[in-house]
């Protein structure tokens, strides 16, 4: 217990899947949580379930100005701002073909661009605290070798594994102490892949645990949150700009003909 004691955490797309369970884990393990979502219903009851560690506040990552707003209340409400978990994400099926502009802008404005302002707005937060920090953004397998059916999805991964490296490098030469890394997860039980696997708004605890098969095997939620952990805490102090992959040796694949 207590491996993050007393850091104040924000967590965007907070209100279900993969930032839930971070929440859930980062205030389980001491810190105070600011739980950010568009779902405003279910970011409030898990901010309830948490407890006193935690608020939620409404957030549309695609603007600058909820940014400040999420940012001045952590800072206002507990004092300083140590760790930033850039969740949020959205998918939308279609190849490079098939994919609509207006579809892959709206995917690179939620996962790329909303990414970019989190970092934007963090870093002058954590520099004022003076206790460095720690900035976690979520990618995914599909930066590292692409998805043929979900074209704007991996474009929008592949910027936010290089934003990374961007960031990290910016805060090293400005020896503020902040790192940034990224985690690359394969396949994770969350309401999001199921609707995109099924095309259903809604489903059961149940039927998100069907889509993991012994052929396809897919991890929980809180294999993630054990990782972002991990990167929040003093324990991953000289791991910075990492591509930290969670996907069961997928991306280990021989090459063909072997």
């Amino acid at each position: 217990m207590g491996r993050v004691e007393g850091k104040v955490c924000i967590i965007t797309g907070a209100a279900s899947g993969m930032g839930k369970a971070d929440a859930v884990m980062l205030a389980e393990q001491g810190a105070f949580v600011v739980l950010t979502d568009l779902n405003e219903k279910d970011g409030q009851a898990v901010a309830a379930q948490i407890g006193e560690r935690a608020i939620f506040i409404k957030h549309n990552v695609t603007s600058e100005s909820d940014w400040q707003h999420v940012v001045s209340t952590a800072v206002e409400r507990f004092g300083r701002l140590d760790v930033l978990v850039n969740n949020a994400g959205m998918m939308a099926l279609g190849n490079v073909v098939e994919c609509s502009l207006e579809d892959y802008r709206r995917v690179n404005a939620v996962n790329s661009e909303g990414v970019f302002l989190g970092c934007k707005t963090a870093i002058p937060a954590m520099e004022a605290a003076g206790n460095g920090g720690s900035i976690i953004n979520m990618s995914s397998v599909a930066a590292m070798h692409g998805m043929s059916f979900v074209a704007a999805y991996s474009a929008s991964k592949g910027a936010v594994m290089a934003l990374t490296k961007s960031v990290a490098l910016y805060c090293r030469e400005k020896r503020n102490g902040i790192r940034c890394n990224s985690i690359h997860p394969d396949g994770v039980k969350t309401p999001m892949v199921f609707k995109v696997a099924t095309g259903q708004e809604t489903a059961s605890r149940e039927e998100i645990e069907s889509l993991s098969t012994e052929a396809n095997p897919m991890c929980e939620p809180e294999d993630i949150a054990s990782l972002v952990l991990y990167l929040a805490s003093d324990e991953s102090r000289f791991i910075n700009a990492a591509e930290m992959l969670i996907d069961n040796a997928s991306t280990a694949t021989p090459p063909i003909g072997i």
